[in-house]
């Protein structure tokens, strides 16, 4: 199983390396890129044989709360005592003149990353991908038990449900670039359903196996989760839905399964519905009524792609993974539709 590894900066991507150095104050920084990432650039800076991760926004981005790296650095700070799997921030650096915009750097977390629905060299058993799946539930479910308040966590759990389909509705209409009728029909259908709230935990909000590092001599063991900059104080099946938004199981159309973010459907994987399940029952909640929080988790994806796929359209990123991401879309779109047509997930 391949280790997730660095390669060349992306023309235009690129870090002044001299301001770098100076601000760690070391004589010299090597930099690479992490490429696989679609939202904050990720970089590996090595300097006297320690290796560091330098989290930024990406260039060209004007949604300026999703790239905020102070607070992604402070939550980190005040997440890792308690939740030991959130990485060790070493630095931030809030001067937007060293860089370019403001960054951090943590500690890097060695392991493996499952990314795309067929990585390559991943050769796990049946009985590998279902420990593997029982991990990253439990995993959730620690997440969840953390005692934020104590932590010092910070957010606004009342509301917080009826206020993230607001918001994303309104990401959805500023970052559009054509007509999505899809995407509308389910920012109707969420609107009118918002649930009551079901208590109050710290949140990832971006929960998948692209964002777990795992240990390549034992799959089923998660050494790592990474990219908190979504995360929050809110209802945790907000969290839940998201998770399984990203869960492309076996049955799912060819299209969605080639656009998935991990391998998720491997065989010995659980579904959706034993994902949920399983999540219940270590966690003691109530998981019924998760065809809103799935939608919803569905929507907010395609709020997403579609900010990251008007930078491309606007010519504010070069990146050509971007290119595609219109039809993106419509993929998740769709598949949210027939889920809310057929009352299940």
């Amino acid at each position: 199983m391949n280790v997730d590894a660095p390669r060349a900066v992306r023309p235009g991507e690129e870090l002044d390396v001299a301001r770098l150095a100076a601000f760690m104050g070391v004589p010299s920084v090597e930099v690479e890129q992490f490429p696989k990432g679609h939202s904050n650039l990720t970089n590996l800076v090595r300097s006297g044989g320690r290796e560091y991760v330098l989290r930024r926004p990406p260039f060209g981005s004007r949604v300026k709360s999703a790239h905020d790296m102070g607070r992604e650095a402070r939550i980190l700070q005040k997440l890792h005592p308690v939740f030991p799997l959130a990485p060790r921030v070493v630095s931030v650096c809030d001067d937007a003149s060293v860089l370019g915009a403001p960054f951090y750097l943590m500690q890097r977390v060695s392991g493996a990353i499952l990314r795309g629905p067929a990585p390559r060299d991943v050769t796990l058993s049946p009985d590998q991908v279902r420990a593997l799946c029982e991990s990253m539930v439990s995993t959730l479910v620690t997440l969840h038990a953390v005692d934020w308040r104590a932590a010092g966590l910070e957010g606004k759990p009342e509301g917080y449900v009826r206020r993230q389909v607001e918001g994303w509705t309104r990401r959805w209409h500023d970052a559009r670039t054509e007509d999505v009728p899809d995407v509308e029909a389910i920012a109707r259908w969420l609107a009118g359903r918002i649930p009551a709230e079901r208590g109050a935990a710290f949140i990832h909000n971006d929960y998948k196996y692209d964002n777990v590092v795992i240990d390549p001599a034992d799959p089923s063991r998660v050494v790592g989760v990474l990219d908190w900059e979504m995360s929050t104080v809110g209802d945790p099946l907000m969290d839940l839905g998201m998770a399984a938004g990203y869960w492309v199981e076996e049955g799912d159309p060819e299209p969605l399964k080639a656009f998935a973010f991990g391998p998720t459907f491997l065989p010995g994987s659980f579904t959706r519905a034993q994902l949920v399940q399983r999540y219940g029952e270590l966690s003691g909640r109530d998981v019924s009524g998760m065809l809103f929080y799935y939608a919803f988790a569905l929507f907010k994806l395609v709020g997403i792609i579609q900010q990251i796929y008007k930078r491309y359209v606007e010519g504010l990123t070069r990146d050509e993974r971007f290119a595609g991401l219109g039809l993106g879309v419509q993929i998740v779109a769709r598949s949210a539709v027939e889920a809310i047509d057929r009352g299940s997930f």
